[in-house]
């Protein structure tokens, strides 16, 4: 007598949506999203890039990018956190000693634009937030609550959050005529001869009474 056959069951597929697996669906499938949004975001800008874009690199339903992140406005903020992670630490920098702080500050953020590995999703970053105003109000919203509040959080200076958006602006400021408009002088000065003449500066926005 034979035996009954042991493989999977061939019967008609049933409609409806697919099960959920490990491949289709899940943490790893979130986290190959948000890289995905990452990359795309940062080889494209804001206006180029497309939810289904982002899917295709992911390989996955472009429904899974929404289910994970709403919006487009929310990929977004999830991928620029992902390529801000560097600076977010900018806080835990100023916290200590009040000397030094301007030149810590500035030594630690010019650090992050010159790594080529840091400094070129940052631009595209920037750059998405020049042109488009969707983009830089997630912007805003990131660099405020994740950067300059918890800044001014480590000041003991009159008005810190003002404070905290002058030394930001200052940088901000120098980073786009070096890394951007790729101005001179200042585009091939020495980073230790601009620390040393930022420092000081940035010092006093966040130390001085």
């Amino acid at each position: 007598m034979s035996s009954a056959p042991t493989g999977p069951a061939t019967g008609p597929r049933k409609r409806g949506r697919p099960a959920r697996t490990a491949a289709a669906d899940g943490p790893a499938t979130r986290d190959r999203i948000l890289t995905a949004a990452r990359n795309e975001f940062a080889r494209h800008g804001y206006d180029k890039t497309s939810i289904r874009g982002i899917a295709k690199v992911a390989e996955v339903d472009p429904a899974l990018v929404h289910h994970y992140f709403g919006t487009k406005e929310r990929v977004f903020e999830a991928a620029i956190e992902l390529i801000l992670a560097p600076a977010m630490n900018a806080p835990e920098v100023v916290h200590g000693s009040q000397e030094g702080a301007g030149e810590r500050l500035a030594r630690f953020m010019f650090g992050v634009w010159e790594n080529p590995a840091t400094r070129l999703p940052v631009l595209a970053v920037l750059r998405s937030a020049l042109t488009n105003e969707a983009a830089a109000a997630v912007l805003r919203g990131l660099i405020e609550r994740r950067v300059l509040l918890r800044m001014a959080g480590e000041l003991t200076v009159p008005d810190p959050e003002f404070r905290a958006q002058l030394a930001a602006g200052h940088l901000i400021g120098i980073t786009m005529l070096r890394y951007v408009l790729r101005m001179e002088p200042i585009a091939s000065a020495e980073i230790d001869d601009i620390v040393a003449m930022v420092g000081p500066t940035l010092e006093r926005y966040l130390t001085e009474n």
